[in-house]
């Protein structure tokens, strides 16, 4: 890694909120402009700093700095400069000059140690003592921390978060508990966190270390998408990571569940091991689903099939068996499944069942995982439809923690809920959702179950469908104007394992072949650039067409794609304002994806009826960077042409270029125009489940470019990643015993 030195000639900006600085250095008469994060810094300071170089497009070459240390004076002269610099409040050239005469090249010595002999020069007395004091303290401390945390590999924007989550405690929390840093700081992983550990004395076999590595190894397998490890599972991941024997592991194992720190229980004659979060989350979701099945609901003040045929007759449409099925189902029972693939009526069933409560006098609250889904359920319905997290109004407790407002205490004030979407539905947001539907309401889950699982851990949608609980209607009629649409047909086609019909004449499913990926590359460019512009008219770059490509890396993964796709989408312009970030450039007109679910972002939405605030920025989020303040070294960012999110430099690992997205990432979002690489990859990640979701996220056109053996390869796999969850298990396992005999027990289940 390059480095250079030299003393801090001025400083050009300094963020003191995040500790973001612009300044110049001076080395030899060379005048260098260095960026990055060095929090309590001042002129007159001189360091070794280790970064990159890189050219801005208005201030030429600057250096990034990654990590650095401080050179401290050691001649009388040096520490005078040194302290006249204004580094520490309370000492100008004055008053360091005067210090400097009492003590010499000790005079900082007096500083760290024994700060109170300060009173022995004329002119400092109590009170001056202190305000110097409290800045050397604070200025040393943050010294201490940034020189402590440098020396394990962690980054200086990591060090930067963790001083602002420990505060001056950061080194006492860290030595108490260096894997603390794994659950609190993202992009630290349990290699650092055991490096510092291992450093501070922690034995191999420590019960603390593998106590900490158990929880690492759970919740990292857990962030795949699983509610609990198999206990073979963990036991062989732990000897690999920890280096200890398998009885070692199963000694902590042990001790931390009587302690009651986590859960094993037998899934399907298999041992498992829970955290109590998803344990609990199972458990709550498995009583709410049992009290909605087996709740007796009074009728409503309605003639259903009355109705149907009235909606029929006004829409002009003659429902199919399964939608009157679905529809009467609604109104029946406490809780219903709907599901069907794209062109199946599941838009024009909610329209039918809202209209069936809403004429009974009832009051119906609609939502989805994600804006854009939120967004176009209440296009399709012409009702308002909110974010689950709106709808249960996220908000922040006394103590500062996060939480949903509507729950058990306060339960959402309406009949019916209808979501959609389910498929991306995790256990936690599900746990949260149940638990505001207060007694009496009604639920209608609506979603495509052959579509991905949720990013987050669970499989709720199929496990409710598979647990013979609930009341599930699956819609498999196409109606004939969702047959003229060849994304219809072949999206049912793929997940029936049937080859697509492709390039039909005037129709909207095109294969262009190229087995070369560099060529298949140039076409995409070629296509999103020129081809399809110019084919509609209508038709905006960067807006209206979407890359879906199914994994990160490779020439036709989403970090390639992104790079080359940015140089053609939003080149750079010297009105363009930019900001680097790790291997990544944004630039102010960039489409954005946001990349984790934060609770804490507020976003800011102004619309024809006021202002309006709220907090949370979620996993798979779009936007657009509206625009870079450099001086204050944020990233403003448009959301769904709406929520306005400011974002500090601390969160710039949060956002990630979307012009190419995973298809994963694509969940509950929907395109005009999609366009997907077709090329060989991993064989688990490469299947029907994979193929049938990016199909289904265009609404105009689909242009798959590649080649024709990968489509074939992974309409034919069948293979996906198994996911570990056990919410079907433990409803199905209710349900088929003796617990629930009489109505006097149905509150149980």
């Amino acid at each position: 890694m390059p480095e250079i030195h030299g003393v801090i000639d001025e400083i050009v900006f300094q963020n003191e909120s995040n500790g973001f600085v612009i300044a110049h250095i001076v080395d030899n008469k060379v005048i260098t402009t260095i960026k990055g994060y060095i929090p309590n810094i001042s002129e007159g300071q001189n360091f070794n700093f280790q970064g990159n170089w890189n050219i801005h497009p208005q201030f030429g070459k600057q250096f990034n700095v990654e990590s650095y240390e401080e050179i401290l004076p050691t001649t009388a002269s040096e520490i005078e400069k040194y302290l006249s610099s204004g580094i520490i409040t309370g000492i100008g050239p004055i008053t360091a000059k005067k210090i400097v005469e009492k003590f010499g090249d000790k005079a900082l010595e007096i500083l760290d140690n024994d700060i109170d002999r300060l009173e022995e020069i004329e002119g400092i007395g109590y009170k001056k003592i202190q305000v110097i004091r409290e800045s050397y303290l604070k200025q040393r401390e943050v010294k201490n921390i940034m020189i402590f945390l440098q020396n394990y590999g962690v980054t200086t924007n990591q060090c930067v978060k963790i001083y602002k989550r420990f505060g001056a405690a950061s080194i006492d929390v860290v030595n108490q508990n260096p894997y603390i840093l794994t659950e609190e700081i993202s992009g630290i992983g349990f290699k650092t966190a055991d490096k510092i550990a291992r450093s501070l004395g922690v034995e191999l076999n420590s019960p603390f270390r593998i106590g900490s590595g158990i929880n690492y190894i759970i919740n990292d397998f857990c962030a795949m998408g699983n509610t609990y490890i198999p206990l073979n599972k963990l036991l062989k991941e732990g000897k690999e990571i920890l280096g200890v024997l398998e009885e070692d592991i199963e000694k902590v194992l042990y001790d931390n569940t009587l302690d009651g720190k986590i859960k094993i229980e037998v899934v399907n004659d298999e041992k498992c091991v829970f955290s109590l979060l998803f344990y609990y989350c199972e458990l709550s979701v498995t009583k709410k689903i049992i009290n909605l099945s087996f709740t007796d609901y009074q009728p409503i003040n309605t003639d259903v099939e009355f109705e149907i045929q009235q909606f029929e007759k006004e829409n002009n449409i003659k429902f199919a068996d399964s939608q009157n099925e679905a529809i009467i189902g609604a109104v029946e029972n406490g809780i219903e499944v709907i599901t069907g693939g794209p062109g199946t009526g599941k838009t024009t069933i909610i329209n039918c069942i809202t209209g069936i409560f809403e004429k009974a006098g009832m009051k119906v609250f609609m939502a989805a995982p994600t804006g854009r889904a939120a967004k176009r359920m209440s296009e399709a319905t012409g009702r308002e439809a909110k974010t689950i997290h709106r709808l249960l109004e996220l908000g922040v407790e006394d103590d500062e923690s996060l939480e949903f407002i509507k729950d058990e205490g306060s339960p959402l004030e309406c009949d019916v809920v209808i979501v959609d979407e389910a498929s991306m539905i995790d256990i936690m947001l599900m746990n949260s959702l149940l638990k505001a539907v207060g007694v009496g309401t009604r639920v209608i889950i609506v979603g495509d179950v052959d579509q991905l699982p949720s990013v987050g851990p669970g499989n709720v949608l199929r496990d409710i469908i598979e647990s013979n609980c609930v009341k599930v209607v699956r819609l498999k009629h196409i109606f004939r104007q969702a047959q003229e649409s060849m994304i219809i047909v072949n999206a049912h086609k793929i997940n029936n394992g049937e080859m697509p019909l492709l390039n039909e004449k005037n129709k909207d499913f095109y294969f262009i072949r190229n087995e070369n990926q560099n060529e298949t590359l140039a076409t995409i460019i070629e296509l999103i650039d020129k081809r399809l512009p110019k084919f509609n008219k209508k038709w905006n770059k960067d807006q209206h067409i979407q890359i879906l490509s199914p994994m990160r890396k490779g020439i036709l993964g989403v970090l390639s794609l992104n790079k080359e796709l940015q140089n053609i989408l939003n080149p750079k312009h010297s009105l363009k304002a930019e900001r680097q970030f790790r291997d990544l450039i944004f630039r102010t007109g960039d489409k954005v994806m946001q990349v984790k679910n934060n609770y804490s972002l507020k976003w800011h939405r102004i619309s024809g009826d006021g202002e309006e605030e709220g907090l949370g920025v979620f996993n798979g989020d779009v936007g657009y960077i509206e625009s870079i303040d450099e001086d204050n070294d944020i990233i403003t960012v448009l959301f769904d042409e709406e929520r306005r999110v400011i974002y500090e430099n601390t969160f710039f690992d949060e956002l990630d270029l979307a012009y190419a997205i995973t298809i994963h990432k694509s969940q509950g979002s929907e395109f005009p125009v999609v366009i997907i690489p077709a090329f060989m990859g991993a064989p688990l990640l490469m299947n029907k489940n994979l193929l049938y979701t990016g199909i289904t996220r265009a609404k105009q056109m689909v242009v798959l470019v590649g080649s024709i053996k990968a489509v074939q390869f992974m309409i034919n796999n069948n293979r996906s990643f198994d996911r570990y969850s056990a919410l079907k298990w433990r409803i199905s396992d209710i349900i088929n015993s003796d617990a629930v005999v009489s109505d006097e027990d149905k509150d149980l289940r």
